[in-house]
């Protein structure tokens, strides 16, 4: 709680960085607090043009978890967050443990996204480095609950976003996966190694048009890293195989710049949602 506390009177803060909008996002942030960020980005992930946006860079190949402590404690760095993903493909192709690595994996019973994380996480908050959330500083990308584009439900989509939540928390439960494909109160497709782009189009090439779209936060979710992101991205990929309803957590999902999100779903037909698993809120439009 000390370093947690030490950041509103400035100082440094270490980003590890993975592929996508959410490092840029962070590093912003971040600065526009007075913080010096300090990043590691992952070599085939994370985007170079994000150097521009920090304050220091270094590059790990995949498992350099001892070097990432290395350049922190060098850096003088004891609070970071982990923001962006890491191909699940690339970890198993280009995994390059160091004994870091090694200690980690030596801790798990299972080998899912969430206990692999929390066990990073630990080792990292062992060797002195605070690990926050990157949502602590950005929380106003949470999607919110409701219509939020696109055109509004009719029953039988209403219906198969119900049957999508109920199936894809249970693939959370089991730390698969997050995202589920739905048409006709068929499920078509779950996301597991390949992400949720490859899950979207596996779903199309079995139903066609029209399918359901949604993706959750797995059950007991650490708020510190994994959190479902979805951008302008998600939305083409949809456009492309015809998918028409993206249904996504409300307050636990990340929108990655919203009002673009928005606006393309509008333009592309396709209904954007943020539900409430408790009460399957599926309410009017909240923009």
């Amino acid at each position: 709680m000390i370093a947690r506390a030490s950041l509103d009177k400035g100082g440094r803060i270490g980003l590890i960085a993975g592929s996508g909008r959410l490092p840029h996002l962070f590093a912003q942030a971040a600065s526009s607090r007075g913080l010096s960020v300090i990043a590691v980005a992952h070599q085939g992930e994370t985007d170079p043009s994000l150097s521009a946006q920090v304050d220091a860079l270094w590059w790990v190949r995949l498992g350099q978890i001892d070097r990432i402590v290395r350049i922190f404690r060098e850096g003088k760095v004891n609070v970071a967050v982990m923001a962006g993903g890491v191909s699940r493909l690339r970890a198993l192709t280009g995994f390059q443990p160091d004994l870091g690595a090694l200690r980690v994996l030596l801790r798990l019973r299972t080998f899912g996204d969430d206990a692999l994380l929390r066990a990073i996480a630990s080792y990292l908050e062992e060797a002195g480095i605070q690990i926050l959330a990157p949502t602590d500083f950005l929380s106003e990308i949470f999607a919110p609950s409701g219509h939020l584009a696109g055109p509004e439900l009719d029953p039988g989509q209403r219906r198969d976003v119900e049957v999508g939540m109920r199936v894809a928390e249970l693939l959370g439960k089991a730390d698969v996966g997050q995202t589920v494909v739905v048409k006709k109160g068929q499920v078509l497709a779950l996301e597991a190694i390949e992400g949720t782009d490859e899950t979207v189009r596996r779903g199309a090439r079995l139903g066609g048009a029209g399918a359901i779209v949604i993706k959750l936060s797995k059950p007991g979710q650490d708020q510190r890293f994994d959190l479902p992101t979805v951008g302008a991205n998600t939305v083409a990929v949809m456009r492309e195989c015809g998918a028409n309803v993206l249904a996504v957590e409300a307050g636990k999902t990340i929108l990655l710049d919203a009002a673009a999100l928005f606006g393309q779903a509008d333009r592309d037909h396709i209904t954007l949602l943020g539900v409430v698993l408790s009460a399957s809120s599926l309410g009017h439009r909240q923009r």
